[in-house]
Protein backbone atom coordinates (compact mmCIF):
# COMPACT_ATOMS: atom_id res chain seq x y z
CA UNK A 1 0.00 0.00 0.00
CA UNK A 2 1.26 3.43 -0.61
CA UNK A 3 1.93 5.80 2.39
CA UNK A 4 1.71 9.78 2.43
CA UNK A 5 4.16 12.10 0.94
CA UNK A 6 2.67 15.47 2.78
CA UNK A 7 0.07 16.27 4.94
CA UNK A 8 -1.42 18.88 5.84
CA UNK A 9 -2.40 20.20 9.80
CA UNK A 10 -5.47 19.92 11.18
CA UNK A 11 -4.25 20.54 14.69
CA UNK A 12 -1.38 21.11 16.98
CA UNK A 13 -1.32 20.03 20.91
CA UNK A 14 1.68 20.90 21.77
CA UNK A 15 1.08 19.68 25.34
CA UNK A 16 -0.73 16.76 23.92
CA UNK A 17 -4.10 14.85 24.39
CA UNK A 18 -5.52 16.89 27.37
CA UNK A 19 -7.22 13.55 28.38
CA UNK A 20 -4.28 11.68 28.36
CA UNK A 21 -3.04 10.40 31.94
CA UNK A 22 0.23 10.47 31.05
CA UNK A 23 2.47 12.96 33.74
CA UNK A 24 3.14 16.09 32.31
CA UNK A 25 6.62 15.43 31.66
CA UNK A 26 6.16 12.65 29.33
CA UNK A 27 3.74 13.89 27.05
CA UNK A 28 4.91 15.39 23.71
CA UNK A 29 3.17 17.15 21.26
CA UNK A 30 1.26 16.16 18.69
CA UNK A 31 0.02 16.77 15.46
CA UNK A 32 -3.44 15.92 13.63
CA UNK A 33 -3.18 15.77 10.33
CA UNK A 34 -4.68 14.48 6.68
CA UNK A 35 -2.84 13.06 4.05
CA UNK A 36 -2.65 15.05 0.89
CA UNK A 37 -3.17 12.74 -1.51
CA UNK A 38 -4.90 9.59 0.14
CA UNK A 39 -7.17 11.88 2.61
CA UNK A 40 -5.89 9.60 5.03
CA UNK A 41 -6.21 10.97 9.22
CA UNK A 42 -2.84 10.90 11.01
CA UNK A 43 -1.18 10.90 14.14
CA UNK A 44 2.01 12.66 14.29
CA UNK A 45 4.95 13.51 16.67
CA UNK A 46 6.89 16.62 15.99
CA UNK A 47 10.63 17.70 16.58
CA UNK A 48 11.39 19.55 19.96
CA UNK A 49 10.55 23.08 19.92
CA UNK A 50 8.58 22.46 16.78
CA UNK A 51 5.22 25.14 16.50
CA UNK A 52 2.85 24.04 13.62
CA UNK A 53 -0.20 26.24 12.32
CA UNK A 54 -3.36 24.36 10.92
CA UNK A 55 -3.39 24.63 7.42
CA UNK A 56 0.77 24.58 7.10
CA UNK A 57 1.94 21.40 4.64
CA UNK A 58 4.89 18.72 6.35
CA UNK A 59 6.74 16.56 4.79
CA UNK A 60 6.05 12.92 6.39
CA UNK A 61 7.36 10.80 3.49
CA UNK A 62 10.86 8.59 4.12
CA UNK A 63 14.19 10.68 4.38
CA UNK A 64 15.09 13.75 6.68
CA UNK A 65 12.12 15.28 7.68
CA UNK A 66 12.26 19.18 8.69
CA UNK A 67 9.77 19.33 10.95
CA UNK A 68 8.27 15.69 12.17
CA UNK A 69 9.82 13.11 14.21
CA UNK A 70 7.82 10.25 13.17
CA UNK A 71 3.92 9.25 12.55
CA UNK A 72 2.11 7.56 14.93
CA UNK A 73 0.28 6.40 12.51
CA UNK A 74 -3.51 5.92 11.23
CA UNK A 75 -5.79 8.33 13.80
CA UNK A 76 -9.28 7.47 14.73
CA UNK A 77 -11.32 10.23 13.66
CA UNK A 78 -13.26 10.14 17.01
CA UNK A 79 -10.09 11.18 18.10
CA UNK A 80 -10.36 14.45 16.49
CA UNK A 81 -10.11 17.35 18.27
CA UNK A 82 -13.04 19.89 17.34
CA UNK A 83 -10.28 22.37 15.58
CA UNK A 84 -9.09 19.43 13.32
CA UNK A 85 -12.87 18.53 12.61
CA UNK A 86 -13.74 21.92 11.49
CA UNK A 87 -10.48 22.06 9.40
CA UNK A 88 -11.69 19.05 7.87
CA UNK A 89 -13.92 20.39 5.47
CA UNK A 90 -11.56 23.82 4.82
CA UNK A 91 -8.83 21.11 3.73
CA UNK A 92 -10.50 19.33 1.45
CA UNK A 93 -12.04 22.15 -0.48
CA UNK A 94 -8.21 23.65 -0.63
CA UNK A 95 -6.98 20.10 -2.07
CA UNK A 96 -9.97 19.93 -4.56
CA UNK A 97 -9.46 23.53 -5.61
CA UNK A 98 -5.73 23.01 -5.82
CA UNK A 99 -6.69 19.41 -8.17
CA UNK A 100 -9.89 19.45 -9.41
CA UNK A 101 -9.55 17.65 -12.40
CA UNK A 102 -8.52 14.53 -10.66
CA UNK A 103 -12.23 14.43 -9.04
CA UNK A 104 -13.88 15.70 -12.47
CA UNK A 105 -11.98 12.43 -13.91
CA UNK A 106 -14.18 10.49 -10.86
CA UNK A 107 -17.25 11.23 -13.41
CA UNK A 108 -15.63 10.86 -16.07
CA UNK A 109 -14.42 7.37 -15.16
CA UNK A 110 -16.98 5.74 -12.30
CA UNK A 111 -17.79 2.18 -13.29
CA UNK A 112 -20.89 0.41 -11.79
CA UNK A 113 -20.37 -1.08 -8.41
CA UNK A 114 -22.83 -4.11 -9.21
CA UNK A 115 -25.54 -4.88 -11.85
CA UNK A 116 -27.90 -2.65 -9.71
CA UNK A 117 -26.07 0.30 -8.54
CA UNK A 118 -23.01 2.49 -9.94
CA UNK A 119 -20.54 3.96 -7.99
CA UNK A 120 -21.86 7.67 -8.99
CA UNK A 121 -25.04 6.94 -6.70
CA UNK A 122 -22.91 6.81 -3.74
CA UNK A 123 -22.55 10.37 -4.43
CA UNK A 124 -24.83 12.52 -1.83
CA UNK A 125 -27.41 13.63 -4.39
CA UNK A 126 -26.95 11.85 -7.15
CA UNK A 127 -30.33 9.22 -8.14
CA UNK A 128 -30.34 6.98 -11.39
CA UNK A 129 -31.72 9.59 -13.26
CA UNK A 130 -28.52 12.10 -12.62
CA UNK A 131 -26.51 8.84 -12.61
CA UNK A 132 -27.75 8.17 -16.51
CA UNK A 133 -27.27 11.65 -17.55
CA UNK A 134 -24.06 11.55 -16.72
CA UNK A 135 -22.96 8.25 -17.98
CA UNK A 136 -24.77 9.52 -21.27
CA UNK A 137 -23.09 13.09 -20.83
CA UNK A 138 -19.39 11.17 -20.80
CA UNK A 139 -20.16 9.00 -23.59
CA UNK A 140 -20.18 11.63 -25.93
CA UNK A 141 -17.89 13.88 -24.38
CA UNK A 142 -15.66 13.14 -21.12
CA UNK A 143 -16.40 16.74 -18.39
CA UNK A 144 -13.71 18.87 -18.67
CA UNK A 145 -14.54 20.86 -15.57
CA UNK A 146 -17.08 21.11 -12.32
CA UNK A 147 -18.83 23.83 -14.36
CA UNK A 148 -19.14 21.40 -17.37
CA UNK A 149 -20.54 18.99 -15.46
CA UNK A 150 -23.33 21.48 -14.12
CA UNK A 151 -23.78 22.73 -17.44
CA UNK A 152 -24.30 19.42 -19.58
CA UNK A 153 -26.11 17.70 -16.58
CA UNK A 154 -29.89 19.28 -15.93
CA UNK A 155 -30.55 19.99 -12.43
CA UNK A 156 -27.60 18.40 -10.92
CA UNK A 157 -26.60 19.56 -7.39
CA UNK A 158 -23.08 21.61 -7.16
CA UNK A 159 -20.86 18.31 -8.14
CA UNK A 160 -17.66 20.22 -6.41
CA UNK A 161 -20.14 20.67 -3.05
CA UNK A 162 -21.20 16.95 -3.47
CA UNK A 163 -17.56 15.49 -3.72
CA UNK A 164 -16.70 18.07 -0.95
CA UNK A 165 -19.38 16.39 1.50
CA UNK A 166 -18.99 12.60 0.40
CA UNK A 167 -14.84 13.33 1.19
CA UNK A 168 -15.65 14.40 4.52
CA UNK A 169 -17.83 11.92 5.45
CA UNK A 170 -15.45 9.27 4.23
CA UNK A 171 -12.67 10.95 6.31
CA UNK A 172 -14.81 10.89 9.43
CA UNK A 173 -15.74 7.61 9.16
CA UNK A 174 -19.49 7.94 8.03
CA UNK A 175 -19.20 5.93 4.66
CA UNK A 176 -19.35 2.33 4.19
CA UNK A 177 -17.40 2.38 0.78
CA UNK A 178 -14.16 4.69 0.38
CA UNK A 179 -14.55 6.24 -2.91
CA UNK A 180 -11.79 9.12 -2.76
CA UNK A 181 -10.10 8.00 0.93
CA UNK A 182 -7.44 5.95 1.24
CA UNK A 183 -7.30 4.84 -2.60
Amino acid sequence: MKKEEFAIVLDYLPHGYPFDDTPGYKKTAIVQALGKEFFTLLEVVPKKGMVLNPHEEIYIGEGKRDKIHHVNGKLDPKKLTATASAEIEYIVKENIDKNPQRFVDFFNKAPPLTTRMHTLELLPGLGKKHMWEIIEERKEKPFESFEDIKKRVKLIPDPKKIVIKRLVAEIRGEEKYSLFVGR
